[in-house]
């Protein structure tokens, strides 16, 4: 029996991280070759050394540079002939703190991984990608929701959904699917991260806070994540394009 991304190449952005990693292994396991992106040379090498260099490879990139995201995309089809799924999950936190506060340079900074690398992405690796692809870029349950404190992660997170809205528009076209992943609270490091900075601005353990207000009591694994990428990035999802899936526990309904 085949897998569900039988043949099908796969680029993943943030493929060192807990999300990137658990999707790496689920393509592979349905059959797919994968290149993981990040900028973590160490945790890349070390995944990769878990499958065969002709089914997974990596690249050191930084995806807010549209030269090396560019230079990534022509390694990526030189080495496995092809690119039909892109999963844009890089990403990272910035801090948390009144507005006025705020430091310019953290919001440019969050958003030139999130937002302008979302757009690289979309830019570079559609032009690569085969008709009939799929791009699945990851949001977050604040992409759809305000808080204070976190003013460029939500505000990056809001934008990667115009982006994509946009982009669907012209890719479905050529029967390229483009959908945001909107996951809520997830047991890792990252935001572990997260929540230790909250912990202080609230007052409280922001993770015991988000177990109360989550309808399923609980954070997600990144696992959870995957098996919802995988979702998008399938067949299975044939007719889905321009949407967000909330991933999140039920904490935005």
């Amino acid at each position: 029996m085949s897998g569900r991304l039988e043949g099908k190449v796969c680029v993943i952005t943030g493929g060192a991280g807990s999300i990137g990693q658990a999707t790496a292994r689920l393509f592979v396991a349905e059959g797919a070759r994968v290149m993981l992106v990040d900028i973590d040379e160490a945790s890349l090498k070390a995944l990769s050394s878990e499958f065969g260099a002709s089914v997974v490879g990596f690249s050191v990139t930084d995806v807010s540079r549209s030269d090396e995201i560019r230079e990534m995309f022509e390694r990526t089809v030189a080495r496995f002939g092809r690119v039909d799924v892109i999963f844009s999950n890089a990403g990272n936190s910035g801090v948390i703190c009144p507005l006025a506060e705020f430091p310019e340079d953290e919001f440019d900074r969050v958003l030139a991984v999130h937002v302008k690398g979302a757009f690289l992405c979309c830019k570079y690796g559609i032009a690569s990608m085969n008709d009939g692809g799929s791009v699945i870029i990851t949001s977050s349950v604040v992409g759809v929701r305000g808080d204070p404190g976190a003013y460029a992660y939500i505000t990056a997170k809001h934008a990667q959904v115009g982006l994509m809205r946009s982009v669907s528009k012209e890719a479905a076209t050529r029967g390229i699917r483009v959908n945001t992943i909107h996951p809520g609270p997830i047991a890792n490091d990252f935001q572990h991260r997260v929540e230790k900075s909250l912990s202080t601005v609230m007052n409280c353990d922001a993770g015991e806070f988000f177990d109360q207000v989550i309808p399923l009591k609980r954070h997600g694994k990144p696992q959870e994540v995957a098996q919802s990428v995988l979702y998008l990035a399938s067949s299975q999802s044939s007719f889905v394009t321009g949407s967000l899936l909330m991933v999140d526990g039920g904490m935005s309904a």
